[in-house]
């Protein structure tokens, strides 16, 4: 069943407009990420120590930050009003993040924690386990680890996509898939900076999903391209057919895209703050991933086969 049947949109006369925007929205995202030092990392790839508790009571952040000025642990004084101190979900709720650092106690987390419950004492639930919410640490190391193993993911996955596209299409069509999905995830990207979203293990695994679900769009185009190619033969110019083919995988796009976009936004908006960063990744990557199917992979195919012809 089709919802949207017999449409004839000139989407490749628009490549202008879509080309102007991309790189818009690109150079801003770019911008951003140079102006604050590069992406927004968080303890899972720079190391560090992320203590996150719940009160029974909305809490003054400011009041923490203060008493979090002189902190001792084991005989040492501590300065974390610099840290990254904030709510999360509500008002109830305080996570704080500490960089690492090279004389940490034994048990620092924990007696992070233990300074938390003192500074609000009347506010503290009856057990323990619901006044802690999550205790992580990563180490420098490790962290640095991470951050190499998750690029390398993500060229890894790029490079074998490159090579399956090539073997079922041609190499023009891997080159378009390619360009739109580094534009999906370079655009993502520079949306979390501008933001000033954390990038987690948990984003790059939305990086990853939004590689595969935009790759999965793309090849519904390519294909139904392919196959008019075969219909067509020589009689119709390779724009006229993506048109076409464009035009004839729309009701199937759209269907795709909303009920995935639906998905993901009811996580985003009930999921709470584990998923919240990986859902709202997965919010931009279903409609930036729409949109580079259509407005990136399709343009440099077409411009690949007029370099070609010449």
């Amino acid at each position: 069943m089709r919802i949207i049947k017999d449409t004839d949109i000139n989407f490749m006369g628009k490549t202008f407009v879509a080309t102007s925007f991309s790189i818009i929205l690109l150079i801003t995202g770019i911008i951003s990420i140079i102006i604050n030092g590069g992406p927004k990392l968080s303890i899972d790839f720079k190391g560090g120590t992320f203590v996150a508790v719940n009160y029974t009571t909305p809490v003054d952040i400011n009041k923490i930050r203060s008493a979090m000025e002189n902190v001792s642990i084991d005989g040492q004084i501590f300065d974390f009003s610099k840290e990254e101190i904030k709510h999360f979900g509500d008002k109830t709720n305080v996570a704080i993040r500490l960089a690492s650092l090279d004389n940490e106690p034994p048990s620092f987390a924990n007696k992070v924690a233990e300074k938390l419950a003192t500074i609000y004492s009347d506010y503290i639930p009856e057990r323990k386990t619901d006044f802690i919410l999550s205790i992580d640490k990563v180490g420098p190391k490790v962290g640095s680890e991470l951050s190499g193993d998750a690029l390398l993911a993500i060229i890894s996955a790029l490079a074998l996509i490159l090579i399956y596209v090539s073997i079922r299409f041609e190499f023009k069509y891997a080159v378009g898939a390619i360009a739109a999905l580094t534009h999906d995830v370079l655009i993502t990207l520079g949306i979390f900076s501008i933001l000033g979203y954390e990038i987690s293990l948990a984003v790059i695994a939305a990086f990853l999903t939004i590689v595969g679900y935009s790759l999965n769009d793309t090849i519904v185009i390519f294909d139904r391209v392919r196959e008019n190619v075969k219909v067509l033969k020589n009689s119709t110019n390779i724009e006229t057919v993506i048109n076409r083919s464009i035009n004839e995988s729309l009701s199937r796009t759209i269907v795709t895209s909303l009920t995935t976009f639906l998905v993901v936004l009811i996580l985003f908006l009930v999921g709470g703050e584990v998923i919240h960063t990986f859902s709202f990744a997965m919010i931009i990557g279903v409609i930036i991933g729409t949109y580079s199917s259509i407005f990136v992979a399709s343009p440099i195919v077409i411009k690949m086969d007029e370099r070609a012809k010449l």
